[in-house]
Formats: structure tokens, sequence, C-alpha cells
């Protein structure tokens, strides 16, 4: 247990070294810099990281949240985030079942994933993030339909 903490709290340190210097636009990027320092992470790790350590991604890549930001930001923070991330990634987004299909441009689709897990969405039980491909789990199919209407909303598509 306690090598594993050791491990989380290396690649965290890494992780904002290799962010700090700027430059990294991706996930993808971001592995395989990890990679050439010796660290193999997988990309729901690298995800969960990011997460954790406050990253958000900009126009320039990614960037670490200014010191003494609070890790967990207020509700209105976090829903202008997501309202930011959607208009920025999202191209289509539609219902199947319980499940929330989004679609964005190649490449796009982690940074999404990364705002969204982070955004806590009431009724979303899980996240699935491929390359320009997101899933969300949502408890029942009425919460995946209000959910892809008002993101649908947000990026200007309805």
């Amino acid at each position: 247990m306690m090598h594993m903490v050791a491990q989380k709290a290396r690649r965290g340190r890494l992780i904002s070294d290799i962010i700090a210097h700027g430059g990294v636009h991706s996930q993808e990027q971001l592995r395989e810099l990890l990679r050439a320092e010796g660290v193999d992470v997988t990309q729901a790790t690298l995800s969960r990281d990011l997460r954790d350590l406050g990253v958000a991604k900009g126009p320039e890549g990614y960037v670490l949240p200014e010191p003494g930001a609070q890790p967990a930001l207020a509700r209105t923070d976090r829903q202008q985030a997501v309202e930011r991330a959607i208009r920025q990634h999202l191209i289509e987004a539609e219902q199947a079942g319980n499940l929330v299909v989004l679609k964005t441009a190649p490449g796009h689709a982690q940074a999404l994933a990364v705002v969204l897990d982070g955004a806590g969405i009431d009724g979303v039980v899980g996240t699935i993030a491929g390359d320009d491909t997101l899933f969300l789990a949502c408890r029942s199919g009425e919460r995946a339909r209000s959910i892809v209407h008002r993101f649908r909303v947000f990026a200007g598509l309805e």
C-alpha cells in the first residue's frame, strides 16, 4: 500500500513538472512523456491524476492550477467549466437508452471527460472516453435525455 502511495506521489510530481514546462496538448502526449521518464500509466489512471492535481486544459494545452487555488471548484465554477468545455469540444450529443454519447473532434474526448468527471454531474455514474467519443452512463434514460438536451443547448446545437 505504501509503495502505491509513493508511486502516485512521484507520478504527480512528474506530471506537474512536465505540464509546468508547457506544450502538452493531449493525454497521449503526456503518457509518452511519462513513459520516457520510466513511468507507464493507463489512460484511466492519468485522468484521475490530472483531476486530482486540478489540471485544466486551455488553448495552450494543459495548465496547472494557480497556487492556493481550491482543489474543488464551487458549483457555479464547475457549471461554467462544463459549459465552456462543451462549447469548445462538443460536436454532437445523442441518447442511447441510459447512455449519453458525445462526439468531439479527434483528440478532444479525453479533455472533455476530465472536465465532466470533475464536475460530478448528477445522475452520471461513469464516464468512458476514447479519442473522439465519450459515453456517460446515467442512472436513467430520463436523466440521459435531460443531459443530452442541456449539452446540445450549451454547444449551440439546439
